[in-house]
């Protein structure tokens, strides 16, 4: 099959790699009917994460199941199917309690590569959920976007408490922060601000619910802010970029009581304990259980009350993904899809 693997940063290749077998008898085989670049591929392609060797790449993905182990009971071959980015069993005591992105069993896609034609999903009962019939072309998008970005962004809403009456406000304007948008509203929230400096971006943040935008950073985001959420800061921040600037950014928008919900990828980030001490503000994130909200999420894609595929603003061809990763990583793109 074909895929894209990563050498150095800014070397991304298409190039034939060995076609995924069934190794556990838990596993499924997939055909990707669409993949797609994430903000978090970004790390390594700029180099701010190091690479050992070679690294096959993506971990969002959609399809038709093709082969499934002699322990899969809940998959069968011919079915769409929506995975998360992790790989984890639904069973064990964490993903009980919702944290199937800590589950005892769990695998990283993004280590197998699914920025491909074909991918093997270990523990496929546990993380692949079926769509009610084979999807129209349209729908494929928002399934995808299900599978990491959308999903990210609701647990981000989620963990900020967001909710009926509340003003939220999300720091980044990626895919992750634009779906975090799209959740506050389907949450309820009665205010969504949402910082960015990018007029498309803050196009689609109007499309997806946000009711004001700010451009500015720093300081001046904050009073920002804190201006247009009476003085007090918002009850829920969204942080979707993961830097030390986004994080306080966040932590200073929000009001004493508040919930900030970070979802951004971390990346040398370390909080000054005393303001935190003093902000009275509650905090919780981490790498989002996607898999906790799938069913969710495709019943409303599915139903066509949200449409989050639109944050994917270029689509090209499997072969053409180090295009698609220059435009990602000059901002030229949202997010891009990939049709293997």
């Amino acid at each position: 099959m074909r895929g894209a693997v990563l050498y150095a940063p800014g070397d991304v290749r298409v190039e034939q790699r060995p076609d995924p077998a069934i190794i556990e008898p838990t596993d499924a085989i997939i055909r990707l009917s669409a993949t797609c670049i994430c903000g978090s591929d970004l790390w390594p392609y700029r180099g701010v994460e190091a690479l050992d060797g070679p690294a096959p790449m993506g971990h969002e993905y959609v399809g038709v199941v093709e082969e499934v182990g002699g322990q899969v009971t809940t998959i069968r071959p011919g079915q769409f199917v929506v995975g998360s980015f992790w790989a984890t069993d639904n069973t064990c005591e964490l993903c009980r309690a919702g944290y199937q992105s800590a589950c005892v069993h769990r695998v990283l896609m993004g280590t197998l590569g699914t920025q491909a034609e074909l991918a093997r999903v270990p523990l496929a009962d546990g993380t692949l959920v079926v769509t009610p019939d084979m999807p129209d072309a349209d729908l494929i998008p928002s399934l995808l976007a299900a599978s990491d970005v959308l999903g990210t962004g609701w647990f981000g809403a989620v963990s900020a408490d967001v909710g009926p009456g509340k003003t939220v406000a999300v720091v980044g304007d990626g895919a992750v922060g634009l779906c975090g948008v799209l959740a506050a509203k389907q949450l309820g929230a009665e205010r969504i601000i949402a910082m960015s400096r990018h007029e498309p971006r803050q196009r689609l943040a109007r499309e997806f619910g946000a009711t004001d935008i700010v451009t500015e950073r720093g300081d001046d985001g904050v009073a920002k802010i804190k201006e247009l959420a009476g003085g007090l800061g918002a009850h829920s921040v969204i942080e979707a970029v993961g830097t030390q600037e986004s994080m306080l950014q966040a932590i200073r928008s929000t009001r004493p009581g508040g919930h900030v919900g970070f979802v951004g990828l971390a990346h040398d980030v370390a909080l000054p304990g005393d303001e935190l001490f003093f902000s009275l503000v509650h905090l919780h994130g981490g790498p989002a259980p996607v898999r906790q909200y799938l069913p969710q999420l495709i019943d409303l894609i599915w139903d066509r009350e949200i449409d989050p595929g639109k944050v994917f603003d270029l689509t090209l061809p499997l072969e053409q993904a180090a295009d698609a990763y220059r435009a990602m990583d000059e901002r030229r793109a949202i997010k891009a899809l990939l049709t293997p």
